[in-house]
This record gives C-alpha cells, structure tokens and sequence, in this order.
C-alpha cells in the first residue's frame, strides 16, 4: 500500500494538463468519502453470484486478476490523474495521450457501459429487495410488472439525489458502502461459523480447471469488470477536496478491502452453496438463507436483505452519478450537445447529463420487460430505428418470454464487460506511452513501475474483452448471444464515431459561422 500512497512531485507545473474549463462545481468529496465510494463502486456483490456458479476455479482468477489487472489500475489511476487533473477522468486521460478522438471514443464506452450496466444493478436490486418483505414475498421477484415499477422508482429517486448534488447524494454512496461492509461481514461470518460446526463439501478438486472451461472463460472478463472503479472518482476530479493529496490514500484502502470482500464472498458462497444451485441474481440472499436455517438464526435474512439493497441501491447511485460526468464533458467539449455540459444554477451539478442517462436507462430497463409490441409501435417506424433494427432486435428479444431473468442479466453484463474495459486499454496504454515518450519526466512512479503496470494490465484487459465473447452457462442460445455481443459492441463504437466525427463538425462549422460576422 505504500506504494500507492507514495506520490513523487518531480513533474513541473508545465506537465501537468487540465483541456478545458469547467463551471464552478463543489470540491465535496472528502478522503472518507472517496474510501467509501470505491469500496461501493468496485467491491459489487450482484457479480460475485455469476462467478462463484462457476465454481472454486474463479477464486485463482480472482487472485491472478488482482495481481496483474488490479494492482496496475491502481497505479495508472494515481499517475494519470496527477499528470491530467480535472473532471473527465478517463475521456481526459484518452484524449491528452491519444487525441481528442480516442479521448472520446473512451468515455463514451465508459459512460454506455453504464447505461447498460445500471439495469442490471436495478433487476438486482428487485431480485433482493423483494426478501426485506418476508419469505412470503419471493415469488415477486419474477413479476415482470413489480420488477419494472421498482426499478424506474429507484431509477428516479437516485437521479434527483444526484442532481441535488454530491454534498447529497454521496450519502447515498456512503451509505450503500457501510451496508455493503455490514452485508459481506454478515455473509462471510455465516460461512465461517457453518464451516467449523458442519466442515463443507468443497474439496480441492472444485479449485481445479474443469474438464470443460469453456464456461469458466466468460468469468475472467466479469472478474475484471468486478474490479474496476479506482477511476471513478477521478471523473469527478474537479469535486474532490484536495485531490493531489487525498485521492492516494483513498485508492489504497479502498482497494486493499474490495480485494479481501471479493474472495471472502466467492468462498462463503461456495461453503454454502452447490455451484449448480447458484441464482445468479439471488445467490446471495439465497447463501445466507441457508446458512442461517442451518445456524439456527433464520430472522438474520431480512436485515440481511435490507443491508443488500441499501448497497446496491449505493452502487448504482454512484455509477449513475460519476458516469454522467462523461456527457457532461463532453458536452463541454463540443462532441455533444453543449446543453449536457450545463450546470444547474442552484445545485451546481451537471443536471443535463445525469437527466438523459437517467433517461436512456430508463429506456432499457423498459425495452427489458416490453418486447417487440413496444419496439414496433413506438418506434419500429422512424428511420433511426431501421438503421438500428438489428440491434433493437437483440434487445427486445430480451424480455421475451422464452427469456429468463437471469440469462438477461448475464447477457447485459457481458456487453457491459467488453464496453466497460475499452477505457481500460487506453489508461494503460496510456502509461506505456508516457513511459516510453523521450522526454519523460517523473510525477508518481518511476519508468519501469510505469512500464511494468502498463504492460500487466493493457494484456489482462484485451484479455478479459476476448473472454467475455465466450457465453457464461445461464445463456441458452449461443446464435443469439454473438449476435448480441459483436451488435452491442459495434453499435455503440459506431454511435461514438458519428457524435464524433458528423455531429461534432457539425458544431466547429456552425460556431466558426457564428464568430465570422464578429471577426
């Protein structure tokens, strides 16, 4: 951990970029804050599930992926953001290494990534929610239509915490952190009582590679989604007291503890559960139900569910909240419309940006429950929907009925996965290039650390993205997955290269218009 916390002040003044002016925003986000914020965005029960059902191979993967893919983010993180302060994050990084364009097409992953992933957060959140009502309650998790209210509620509740400001809605996140610490505790504290009065089923040869890993594959690429999100508070640079010197420290623990949680919760679940038995949705609740009827102490399932949905309730609060800060941005630089850079006079937080990615998740979560009644009547007809006809196809036939909750779950999350680690090519390619510029200078680490993190997290990354492309064992069509994925993936690359090169020449000629009278 020292060597996160050690950060050298070589690099000049000169060195050091920031590409635009933003708008007055609140420096809120203290060291606490920032300890709490990683711990809730990177430490996400809701994938632990997926993984574990592939058994105790995937605690290897944890340990390989912390090593080679998390360490080095760690290090990329502190490195980059004292290089390249500001809000952004990784648009900023991308685009002063790389060009505007690379900057772009980077947040612009980073940012659909997550209206893709923040559904995922709400069907989890209906998946858990539903046992802090009671047992008798369960079934309400399959009800297409109680799914769908719920979701969008939350979905609003944290979009207006979040335009009410960080001074606000960073309690959200810091209360979903506490009932993440408290949910794991309780969830590792069950296995380990189960396992020294009853001992457990798992064996040495559940921690071995299956005679078939084609499934197992898909988990490595999850695995590394599961832990990013070091960067996230660098989005919001520009709302951090004192960043130079808090946000080290803040990556450290917040790190070292999310580690620990990943692999004291893929373990306890496998104590407690047969990895053929694991819901990818309800895992969870489901381990500590059992575990507690075998204890003795079954009343522990309902707090136990309140304190997992207070956390994910935290986690897509605060992906929901740093995530916008990418149109946001980008708004700012021209590549989208100039309102999403817009401040909110009173609140002074970026409202334009957190409405319409409020909005677009709210659009998949709906598409996730209607179907193609809805995607042909409503939209079906306009021209931009026939140029995307093929990817509306994929995602409406997500909600249809031959469809189970849980195979929608692991196909956004997949998508998710290879959008999400895109930036991540670019923040260590980023540290290479840097390392290896001729004028290099020192700001936090010396060449080789820089050289040797690049490299161990730019092949853990391409990696992780190959291996998502592979179908986890909930997916039942393997035709109709691919599709999915190389659509998904194209579609959005495809979306970046227009807002980037159509709109945003669009908007340099009508301002070059607009200032040629003057001159």
């Amino acid at each position: 951990m020292t060597l996160f916390w050690f950060c050298g002040t070589n690099v000049s003044n000169d060195a050091i970029s920031n590409s635009h002016d933003t708008p007055n925003l609140r420096r809120v986000l203290g060291r606490m804050d920032l300890i709490l914020l990683f711990v809730v965005a990177v430490f996400n029960l809701n994938v632990v599930p997926s993984i574990a059902a592939n058994g105790g191979v995937t605690v290897w993967l944890w340990l390989i992926s912390l090593v080679l893919f998390f360490w080095p983010q760690g290090i990329a993180v502190i490195e980059l953001a004292r290089r390249y302060p500001g809000e952004g994050g990784v648009y900023l990084w991308a685009k002063e290494v790389f060009g505007d364009f690379h900057g772009f097409l980077s947040g612009w992953c980073y940012w659909t990534n997550n209206m893709m992933y923040v559904p995922t957060v709400m069907l989890y959140f209906v998946g858990v929610s539903v046992f802090s009502l009671g047992s008798g309650f369960a079934a309400l998790g399959d009800n297409k239509l109680f799914a769908l209210i719920t979701s969008l509620g939350l979905l609003i509740l944290l979009v207006v915490l979040n335009i009410v400001g960080l001074g606000v809605g960073k309690w959200i996140n810091n209360l979903g952190a506490i009932g993440t610490g408290i949910a794991a505790v309780v969830l590792v504290g069950l296995g380990v009582v189960v396992w020294l009065r009853f001992g457990t089923t798992v064996t040495w040869s559940d921690f071995q590679v299956p005679n078939n890993p084609k499934f197992v594959l898909n988990s490595f690429g999850v695995i590394c989604f599961g832990l990013v999100g070091l960067e996230l508070a660098s989005v919001m640079g520009d709302e951090i007291e004192n960043p130079q010197k808090t946000l080290p420290g803040a990556v450290a623990w917040g790190g070292v503890l999310s580690g620990l949680l990943y692999i004291g919760a893929t373990l306890t679940l496998l104590i407690a559960i047969s990895k053929g038995d694991i819901n990818v949705l309800q895992g969870v609740v489901q381990a500590v139900g059992h575990m507690a009827t075998r204890v003795g102490v079954p009343w522990i399932v309902t707090p136990f569910a309140i304190m997992l949905s207070l956390a994910i309730a935290g986690i897509a609060s605060a992906w929901l909240g740093g995530s916008a800060r990418i149109p946001f941005v980008a708004g700012l630089d021209s590549y989208m419309p100039a309102w999403l850079g817009k401040v909110h006079p009173r609140y002074r937080t970026p409202y334009a940006a957190l409405i319409v990615h409020a909005v677009v998740s709210m659009i998949l979560v709906i598409l996730n429950f209607s179907g193609w009644w809805l995607w042909n009547k409503f939209i079906g007809l306009s021209f931009v929907a026939w140029t995307l006809h093929s990817f509306g196809f994929v995602v409406a036939n997500l909600a249809a009925s031959e469809t189970g909750v849980q195979e929608t779950f692991q196909k956004l999350l997949s998508l998710a996965v290879v959008l999400q680690l895109i930036p991540f090519l670019y923040m260590f390619g980023a540290l290479l290039k840097i390392a290896l510029g001729p004028s290099f200078v020192k700001a936090c680490y010396s060449k080789t650390t820089l050289i040797l993190s690049g490299t161990s997290g730019l092949v853990t990354t391409a990696l992780g993205i190959a291996l998502a492309f592979f179908p986890a064992q909930q997916v039942t069509s393997l035709r109709s997955y691919e599709i999915w994925m190389v659509g998904g993936t194209l579609f959005f690359i495809g979306l970046a290269a227009f807002f980037f090169f159509v709109y945003g020449r669009r908007k340099a000629a009508r301002k070059l218009a607009a200032t040629a009278p003057a001159v």
